[in-house]
């Protein structure tokens, strides 16, 4: 109870209409893709329940569509039939056997979507085509809209029947609402358009057949979207008359927040490092002010004490720690027992959580290999006690010894350098990327929990392990920068993003960094050298400089900071050589070559797997060895953890 001493107003208890939290911790609507052919599944329970059992005061599902027009992604849940009320059931019976009550999150996508999947044209307010999608809406008519909300109407009677405690509205960044609330997209001259008590017509319809749907014992809440950032869009002004508007009903119950479109400004929904924590909490703060429903803030939360002072300082009533729960279930239970320093900070890295989604794939997270698993059993303890060996504390070799010391292994992990993290250490030391770094300080705090014993400076090879005499070697000693095949060796001025990162090299000058991965190794380091005064271009073969930056939402604000700094970007382009203050490059399209100046080369290109002492201890063998994580072949961070996971789990 000291810790909830500590967080007054994050675990004082709230009501929002007929349903009383224990706390103001909501876990707030977010797609998962763990959907099959558009019912809830087994994992979602799993999942809700983890996140229950860990303290959270309110569970948001994500969204169910209530209209067949409504389709935009493969996995989405069709409230609208009836065939999903036992899914429902087993959610929230799960969530409900610790104490939490569940709303579900009802929708329809409007014109964000596509008829790919439905083969239905896409209805919205106004034949406008979203950026993304592209595709061009049919307006709806009276006789639609009047169908639209008696979907609504219907998809809650069966989330009634499926036992949640209440309904969320989503009428903020993607959302048919949303699109006939914003004077961008709400081109109508009839009773639905034109002054925002026109465009709000629907919501408030949408409003009063829902709370019929449901009755008085259960909870109404509505997402309004307070600033679209998109010209002619909805604006706080705009979001704060709605919030007005909602609660003269006197069927809500509570206001929960957004910020932005999610086609058109999805990175600062879903911000990403980057962005300031609390970035959006002008938009409760302004809807709180106005109205006395009790309100939720949203906007990259991470750890309690940024959510305390927010609710502290008059913000809002309720705090969305989504990315935070993500990471890690407990995230409640460990800030209210007083063991906050224990809690798996997310890293706003949006990898495994934002970027998957993006790839049609499930939602999991770079640091807790438990999600979007959750469904699955833990491995049983082992049966005797093994003497493990992990040779790399970098993060697939903390994650292999995590994972080992769970199974109830006695585990001792060498590390040559000082210092744990590998390449997750150096990658942090961008002022930019600083975050990166609580993976690491994570491991090493679990690592500690479970007693697992790290000894730096610690250089092993195979004589040193056989003297050892371990039951199981798991070697995750990461990889080697690899110099490119148009790099002489005695071409001093070409380096690796590493030899900039641990400062054995300064480059000045006119810096050429070559992007071959396509991620933040190039984009960071550019930023970093420009912030230094060098003259930075980056060139890469890609089509666009840090093409995986966009699943991250990291694209947009790169390319705003490197036009900020002067960062010229060179796309389609080939290095083939450099020579003294030169370098060649070849226009991949046409097969031209130019040569450009430069004093320095930097190279973001793929590396070489560090893989001699596992292949020695093979050829050796060595009984029990493993591997993981980049000496199997280089890849990224979640990679690393999964493998790690995975090796200390199969001992």
């Amino acid at each position: 109870m000291k810790a909830a001493g500590r967080y007054r107003y994050l675990f004082s208890p709230l009501r929002i209409g007929p349903v009383v939290l224990r706390n103001r911790i909501v876990f707030a609507a977010h797609l998962t893709n763990y959907a099959e052919d558009g019912h809830p599944t087994e994992q979602h329970a799993a999942y809700y329940e983890a996140r229950a059992r860990g303290g959270a005061g309110l569970i948001v599902t994500e969204e169910h569509s209530v209209h067949p027009t409504d389709w935009p992604y493969e996995k989405l849940i069709h409230g609208f039939d009836e065939s999903v009320i036992p899914g429902y059931q087993r959610i929230t019976a799960a969530v409900h056997r610790h104490g939490t009550p569940i709303l579900a999150q009802i929708n329809h996508n409007g014109g964000q979507a596509s008829g790919m999947y439905s083969r239905l044209p896409v209805w919205a307010a106004s034949p406008v085509a979203d950026p993304l999608f592209r595709e061009v809406a049919k307006e709806v008519d009276h006789a639609e809209i009047a169908e639209i909300v008696a979907g609504y109407a219907k998809t809650a009677g069966h989330c009634v029947q499926g036992g949640f405690d209440g309904i969320e509205l989503q009428c903020s960044h993607s959302s048919i609402v949303r699109g006939f609330l914003s004077p961008a997209t709400n081109l109508r001259d009839d009773e639905y358009g034109g002054d925002l008590q026109r465009r709000a017509r629907i919501l408030l319809e949408i409003v009063a057949a829902v709370r019929e749907a449901i009755g008085p014992g259960r909870a109404l809440g509505v997402r309004l979207c307070g600033d679209e950032l998109i010209n002619g869009g909805t604006t706080i002004d705009d979001a704060v008359e709605v919030a007005r508007m909602v609660e003269a009903t006197g069927h809500v119950d509570y206001i929960n927040t957004s910020i932005g479109v999610a086609t058109s400004t999805l990175y600062m929904i879903e911000a990403s490092m980057h962005i300031p924590p609390g970035y959006a909490l002008f938009i409760p703060s302004a809807i709180r002010k106005a109205v006395e429903l009790p309100v939720v803030g949203v906007g990259r939360f991470k750890d309690p004490l940024q959510a305390e002072r927010a609710l502290a300082e008059g913000h809002c009533d309720m705090i969305g720690v989504v990315r935070g729960q993500i990471a890690d279930a407990d995230f409640a239970a460990k800030a209210r027992s007083g063991h906050a320093d224990d809690i798996r900070l997310c890293l706003s890295c949006n990898q495994e959580c934002v970027g998957r989604m993006g790839l049609n794939r499930w939602l999991g997270c770079i640091e807790n290999p438990r999600t979007g698993r959750e469904s699955v059993p833990l491995p049983r303890p082992a049966r005797s006690r093994r003497k493990v060996m992990v040779v790399g504390a970098g993060p697939a070799g903390l994650q292999a010894a995590i994972a080992a010391a769970g199974c109830g292994h006695d585990v001792t992990v060498h590390e040559r350098a000082d210092t744990a993290g590998g390449q997750v250490r150096l990658a942090s030391t961008v002022p930019s990327r600083a975050e990166f770094g609580d993976l690491v300080r994570n491991q090493l705090a679990e690592c500690a929990r479970l007693r697992v014993t790290i000894r730096y400076g610690s250089d092993i090879d195979a004589a040193a392990v056989r003297a050892a005499a371990p039951d199981t070697v798991i070697v995750a000693t990461g990889a080697a920068a690899e110099r490119p095949y148009w790099a002489p060796p005695d071409a001093g001025q070409v380096v690796d993003i590493r030899q900039v990162l641990d400062g054995s090299v300064a480059p000045q000058g006119r810096v050429i960094v070559v992007d071959e991965i396509g991620f933040h190794h190039a984009t960071s380091v550019a930023e970093l050298l420009a912030d230094r005064g060098a003259q930075v271009e980056v060139v890469t073969p890609g089509m666009v400089v840090g093409q995986d930056l966009g699943i991250t939402l990291d694209m947009e604000n790169w390319c705003v900071r490197a036009a900020a700094k002067g960062i010229v970007q060179t796309t389609d382009c080939l290095v083939t050589g450099v020579g003294p203050g030169s370098v060649t490059l070849m226009h991949h399209p046409t097969g031209r070559t130019r040569q450009t100046d430069a004093d320095w080369v930097v190279c973001a290109v793929p590396a070489a797997p560090a893989e001699q002492l596992y292949l020695e201890l093979k050829a050796l063998g060595q009984p029990g060895v493993r591997r993981a994580g980049d000496c199997v072949a280089p890849r990224r961070a979640h990679a690393a953890v999964i493998e790690g996971q995975r090796a200390g789990e199969a001992l």
